[in-house]
């Protein structure tokens, strides 16, 4: 196992900087959408006010040969999905983090051992993604809405068929959760949550907490735009780490694996595994 009981989750809290930052109004690039006029989380600069560095500290590299050991002679790669990628910041730096690469470093072999396909709902932000990868042989952008049940069956199954493979590795749901709870209310969050568990064998989550939800719908009444359209009849709302992880623990057959702690904004990383998933990972150090 890699751990006999996942660690407490922490006290939600938002500090009032982290809010300010949260609020901060995007001015350098003209025209560029003001983080209130964003209502998916699709900012223009979302790195810049939470750098990846403050998630990567908490990860450890060797996370994915633990999970993932190479079994024989034939290595396949790591299949990952990043749901929310934005411009590819994040996901760049989760596959230099976990393949050890350094800065300027030539990674010409990293799609031999992980594999990345990433989505985002806007098509401006996934352009830039795709101009500004380091390495496109490991990392695949498409735009996809993966709340639409009707179209995106076929790209996910598209990349996975290239591999022989009916489910992703791991799946990274980054401080997506909540665009989905205020723009698709309780049963689209619970949906979102199902698709996500019935898509891999671990999911990486970070969920926002409820403080952000309140900044979000504050950001929206400031720019004289409408509130989201289902955050005052939201009921799955407070704790909305221990709501997801009962979510998916009660309700979509995964098991809590490991709290890595807070970045500094005070997001939980939490690794779940699918019930179903077969045990061949190392223990992971505590």
């Amino acid at each position: 196992m890699l751990m006999a009981a996942a660690e407490k989750l922490p006290a939600e809290k938002l500090p009032a900087e982290k809010l300010a930052a949260e609020e901060a109004v995007e001015t350098e690039t003209p025209g560029a959408l003001k983080p209130g006029a964003a209502p998916f989380g699709n900012f223009p600069h979302y790195s810049r006010f939470h750098p990846p560095e403050q998630r990567l500290r908490l990860l450890p590299r060797e996370l994915l040969r633990q999970l993932f050991p190479p079994e024989g002679p034939e290595r396949r790669p790591i299949l990952g999905l990043d749901v929310g990628c934005n411009s590819g910041d994040l996901s760049v730096a989760l596959c230099k983090h976990f393949l050890s690469l350094r800065d300027g470093e030539p990674c010409s072999g990293a799609s031999r051992d992980l594999r990345l396909l990433c989505c985002d709902i806007d098509p401006v932000l996934v352009e830039r993604a795709e101009k500004a990868c380091p390495f496109p042989d490991a990392l695949t952008f498409i735009t996809l809405d993966i709340m639409d049940q009707r179209n995106r069956k076929v790209p996910l199954s598209a990349f996975l068929s290239q591999f022989g493979r009916s489910v992703f590795d791991i799946v990274f749901c980054m401080s997506v959760t909540m665009w989905i709870h205020l723009n698709h209310g309780d049963h689209g969050l619970w949906e979102f949550l199902a698709h996500l568990s019935s898509l891999c064998r671990y999911l990486l989550v970070e969920p926002q907490p409820w403080k952000c939800y309140r900044a979000a719908a504050r950001r929206l009444r400031k720019l004289g735009l409408h509130n989201f359209d289902h955050f005052s009849s939201l009921t799955i709302r407070g704790d909305m780490a221990s709501q997801i992880v009962r979510i998916l623990t009660q309700d979509h057959a995964m098991e809590l694996v490991r709290c890595f702690g807070n970045t500094s904004w005070d997001r939980s990383l939490l690794l779940f595994r699918a019930k179903h998933a077969v045990e061949t990972h190392q223990p992971l150090n505590r």
